[in-house]
């Protein structure tokens, strides 16, 4: 059974997951309120904490949606003889 991560390890501060980031508070509080990444609130101080697992997988759907945008850009570019290659060919590699 692999070991637990310990909250500590688990969990991190709005302020340092914005400067994970390169945001702001306030954007890392909407993307809570979005549900874009997850959190919880400490009964003590009401403060959040950021689950930095929910994080790294924003980024990793960040990055994909920005992989296909992408790939669809891409598509728009080619030319049919490109694809069925035969005829003139706007963009040879």
């Amino acid at each position: 059974m692999p070991d637990a991560q310990s909250p500590r390890d688990r969990f991190a501060d709005v302020e340092s997951v914005a400067r994970m980031l390169g945001i702001d508070g306030a954007g890392v509080r909407a993307l809570l309120a979005e549900g874009h990444i997850r959190g919880v609130r400490i009964a003590s101080d009401h403060a959040w904490r950021v689950d930095l697992v929910s994080v790294e997988d924003y980024l990793d759907d960040q990055a994909e949606n920005e992989r296909r945008v992408a790939l669809w850009q891409q598509s728009q570019t080619a030319s049919f003889p490109e694809l069925w290659g035969r005829g003139n060919v706007r963009h040879p590699d």
